[in-house]
């Protein structure tokens, strides 16, 4: 009788492409291993220079997380070598040539915005002069809003927060201007001296400066019909001083309210 053959226990052996396969997957990680250790980009700058770039230049419109037309398509390995070329061209294969872009960048946006706040003051300051209401107010910008300032005294009496029968013809002049910027964000600021109050109606200055901007901005929603989704307001207190509390005329200064103007870079 023939003898049978025995068979053996354990797993078949391997095909022949799964040799190759292996092989090929061990060199893609090496291949990814040498190219991470050869970045030197931080990856925390690189994200605050892209989101500045895409707020300001619209380069990433619509939130698109690809870099430029192109360049990070879903094409496999070649999305790093694009990468590193981008990299290349823009001057970021360092972190000095990184900290120097993103510094001019900044330099460049806050110069167009100074411009475009500029421009938008000395429209409101014609506007102010043709309803002839340029006394106790003044105008000035940065690079986020232009202000206009407005004495306190022009608008309450001491320690009130009761719009004064003078500042109403004052404000409706001023309301006539600021509807033509209904579409921006308005905020308007409330600022007090130093000398304590303690009263039944308000607690502190932070209190009566809070509810006279609440007085201003009520009137501008009220009688200018300014959109209430448009404005909004902030009481300072003592705490924003432009002058010296130590005197009369220090202190008249620190009473005032600010309309505050605020835009977007265009």
């Amino acid at each position: 009788m023939a003898r049978q053959k025995k068979e053996m226990a354990g797993p078949p052996p391997p095909a022949p492409w799964m040799s190759t396969f292996s092989d090929l997957m061990n060199l893609l990680l090496c291949f990814f291993v040498l190219l991470f250790s050869m970045s030197t980009v931080d990856a925390d700058k690189f994200a605050e220079l892209a989101a500045s770039f895409a707020s300001s230049f619209s380069i990433f419109p619509a939130g698109a997380t690809a870099i430029g037309d192109g360049i990070l398509i879903s094409n496999g390995v070649s999305q790093l070598n694009e990468l590193s070329e981008y990299f290349s061209s823009m001057g970021l294969a360092n972190e000095g040539d990184m900290d120097q872009s993103m510094e001019a960048a900044k330099a460049e946006i806050e110069r167009e915005a100074l411009e475009q706040s500029e421009a938008m003051a000395a429209e409101i300051e014609d506007m102010l002069q043709d309803q002839d209401i340029t006394s106790g107010i003044d105008v000035d910008f940065t690079s986020q809003y232009v202000q206009l300032q407005m004495n306190g005294a022009l608008l309450f009496d001491s320690g009130r927060a009761i719009l004064r029968g003078e500042a109403k013809n004052i404000l409706d002049k001023v309301g006539d201007i600021l509807i033509n910027y209904s579409d921006e964000l308005i905020e308007v600021v409330g600022h007090t001296d130093n000398v304590p109050i303690s009263t039944s109606q308000f607690r502190d200055n932070m209190d009566l400066s809070y509810y006279r901007a609440r007085a201003v901005m009520d009137y501008l929603i009220d009688q200018k019909n300014i959109p209430r989704g448009s404005i909004q307001t902030s009481g300072r207190g003592e705490d924003s001083p432009i002058a010296s509390n130590e005197t009369a005329e220090g202190r008249a200064l620190n009473r005032r309210v600010e309309i505050r103007i605020y835009r977007e870079l265009e």
